[in-house]
């Protein structure tokens, strides 16, 4: 705990206090472990702590919320309202839900579980760590969504990233850290750049190839992470 204060010190004084700061993706806390780490964090104001214990359980996450002053956060790994995000909004569980719109059901889904969680007086943060063309059908669904607070984002550091795709609209995919909606494109506001695709294709990948392995295996993946 004290290395993690420490770190987490050395960042807010990096950045200051005007610059939101959460801290990401625990998952293997229980419940007094995480009480203990967010209250230890409270003088450093984060913006949430995310994923303390896992999103099913619903009652634990209401004994953490409770205790502390951070906001906690929790959704990446749902998929759907009913079943997934609803039991959480119904017991104000959490502060803020973090749905990841490429895994919790589309535009549609995710728009309907960020309606519900605004009924419910949640804030919606999005889970995005995914392709451009991912990443603007979540700013389309977070400029249609009145509870949006931020879009998470992972390729800042991937220099090819933005090149993947040709924005169609008058303005860029970012500026000075923020999204810009397309509003004078259609669709999404962007189309491929095939060229820039197929320079980082996996060695053994090909340009929309038939994938029939995948109607016989599973991915690997959990319930959460």
């Amino acid at each position: 705990l004290a290395g993690l204060t420490e770190y987490v010190e050395s960042v807010r004084n990096a950045v200051g206090y005007e610059m939101p700061l959460c801290a990401d993706h625990f998952g293997h806390f229980d419940i007094n472990n995480s009480i203990r780490f967010a209250r230890a964090m409270e003088k450093y104001r984060l913006a949430w702590v995310e994923d303390m214990v896992p999103w099913f359980y619903t009652d634990q996450w209401k004994i953490v919320s409770d205790a502390i002053e951070t906001p906690t956060c929790t959704g990446e790994d749902i998929y759907m309202l009913k079943g997934g995000f609803k039991p959480l909004l119904d017991a104000r569980a959490v502060d803020i839900i973090q749905p990841d719109l490429g895994t919790s059901g589309g535009l549609l889904e995710t728009k309907k579980i960020g309606d519900y969680a605004e009924e419910c007086g949640v804030a919606m943060a999005m889970h995005m760590a995914g392709s451009p063309v991912c990443f603007m059908a979540n700013v389309h669904c977070a400029a249609a969504t009145q509870n949006f607070l931020a879009l998470e984002h992972h390729s800042v550091d991937t220099p090819w990233w933005m090149n993947l795709v040709r924005m169609t609209g008058s303005k860029p995919m970012i500026e000075k850290g923020f999204a810009n909606v397309p509003l004078d494109a259609p669709g999404l506001g962007v189309e491929l750049n095939e060229e820039e695709c197929k320079k980082h294709l996996g060695k053994e990948s090909g340009w929309f190839n038939p994938t029939p392995e995948w109607d016989a295996k599973r991915s690997h993946d959990r319930l959460w992470s």
